[in-house]
């Protein structure tokens, strides 16, 4: 593969997380069989929402609000948490004004927040609160300490993941997906930047808390995750299930637009499985690798890209004339 420069992965991170988000809001909750018999190819408008083609959901904008917040500071969780308030308000990153969805978890935790509980406490800590909401805006924390080593990624995801959701199991997937980001904005191939991050994440689930969470990473953690039939991939809402429908999506896929229909048309949370699968393509094959009626489409779409260029711009510590400092 021709390598690219250090702004095309970051761009194409973030365009190709927003686009594969909104290609999903149309058809989120519908079936795998549905979209077998009518699949996603295109932008669509209506649908589950009943929204305007281009628009992207509650997961792009808690992502874009982490940007936000990033661009402002360094790594400041009580910033964050109080811009998705902002958002749960329909004063920050909505497409069009107003909120049309969002997670459980995630209002019970902002509204937590709202309430002056602090930020890294605010994310529910029990079993059930294991579902993919902070997952699904955990790329700029990647994006903007990708060239950290891993125990400081790890360090940022885990606390960004615990404003919305504080247990092991969500943000050890959450660190397992930034490894996977990193890999991937460093030049890796998708096979190897997914072996890495298992090398690195293996020896964490030997001591508690994550001892007992091994099990429920079988599939993510797997090396011959690309071999898995698509029966096999789940693609509903538990954190687990994202990220490795998302890495598998991924890793048998041969550029970005295979990747993130694939992924939208397993069915379930699509607007999920789209913005975190998209991500991962997007920083793999680079802004050019998207379809540009697609991204032109996309709601604000210029302040879409005001925001993003000054966030590449912001994670410019990482380049070297102009491409990342590779190991």
């Amino acid at each position: 593969m021709t390598k690219l420069r250090f702004r095309d992965r970051i761009l194409g991170g973030l365009w190709g997380a927003v686009v594969g988000d909104a290609l999903g809001v149309p058809v989120e909750f519908r079936s795998r069989a549905e979209l077998q018999n009518e699949p996603v190819i295109d932008l669509r408008e209506h649908g589950t929402y009943n929204q305007p083609k281009g628009t992207w959901s509650d997961d792009s904008s808690l992502m874009l609000c982490t940007v936000d917040s990033l661009l402002r500071h360094e790594f400041d969780t009580t910033d964050m948490g109080q811009r998705f308030v902002q958002w749960l308000q329909g004063e920050l990153w909505t497409p069009w004004g107003s909120v049309f969805d969002m997670g459980g978890a995630t209002l019970r935790a902002l509204t937590r927040v709202q309430r002056g509980v602090p930020a890294e406490q605010a994310g529910g800590t029990d079993e059930n609160s294991n579902g993919n909401g902070s997952l699904m805006r955990m790329l700029p924390i990647a994006l903007r300490f990708g060239h950290e080593p891993a125990d400081r990624l790890l360090h940022f995801a885990y606390r960004a993941s615990a404003i919305t959701h504080q247990h092991p199991r969500s943000q050890i997937a959450c660190g397992f997906y930034c490894l996977v980001a990193a890999g991937l904005l460093r030049g890796q191939s998708a096979r190897t930047a997914h072996r890495s991050a298992i090398q690195t994440v293996g020896p964490l689930f030997e001591s508690q808390p994550l001892a007992g969470e091994k099990r429920h990473f079988a599939g993510a953690l797997a090396p011959n995750l690309a071999t898995r039939p698509e029966r096999d991939i789940a693609s509903g809402g538990h954190v687990v299930d994202t990220l490795t429908a998302s890495l598998w999506c991924l890793l048998t896929s041969k550029d970005y637009t295979e990747t993130v229909l694939k992924a939208v048309n397993l069915g379930g949370d699509t607007d999920t499985t789209g913005i975190t699968a998209g991500g991962l393509a997007g920083v793999h094959y680079g802004l050019t690798s998207m379809p540009e009626q697609w991204r032109a489409a996309m709601a604000r779409s210029q302040d879409l890209e005001s925001l993003f260029e000054k966030f590449t711009g912001r994670c410019g510590t990482a380049r070297s004339g102009g491409r990342l400092k590779l190991p």
